[in-house]
């Protein structure tokens, strides 16, 4: 049996751009999940439906705010991930410079420590490239 294949989105302030990847998702059968602003506090394995996870206790601590678009993917990977990648481009979907492939370690992670290191990343391959 095949995994359901499906893709998260976090941080979307362009409606236009959302609806056109999300579209372009679908059409490849992929199922697409828009989270909410305040969904940085709950484990990644939670957003994705994922069976033995809870949602989140309720904690007024600080305000996360993560000012990137954020696409997580689960179940697409290697040339997969390549096709999907590709066939938003050619949709005229602009970059989403923050991916994450969802992995057994990163399930168990809450989503503000998956935007957090993909940003430590993400600064660590623009400091290689300079």
């Amino acid at each position: 049996m095949k995994r359901q294949e499906q893709v998260l989105f976090y941080q979307f302030q362009d409606d236009e751009k959302l609806a056109l990847a999300c579209k372009t998702l679908h059409k490849m059968g992929i199922v697409t999940k828009i989270l909410q602003p305040e969904d940085w506090r709950e484990k990644v394995g939670y957003l994705l439906g994922a069976k033995g996870f809870q949602p989140a206790k309720a904690k007024d601590e600080d305000n996360f705010v993560f000012p990137h678009e954020v696409m997580v993917l689960q179940n697409i990977r290697n040339k997969r991930l390549d096709e999907v990648l590709l066939a938003l481009k050619e949709a005229g979907v602009p970059h989403i410079r923050f991916k994450a492939v969802v992995t057994p370690f990163n399930t168990l992670w809450t989503l503000r420590r998956l935007c957090e290191t993909m940003q430590k990343e993400h600064g660590a391959l623009v400091e290689q490239a300079n």
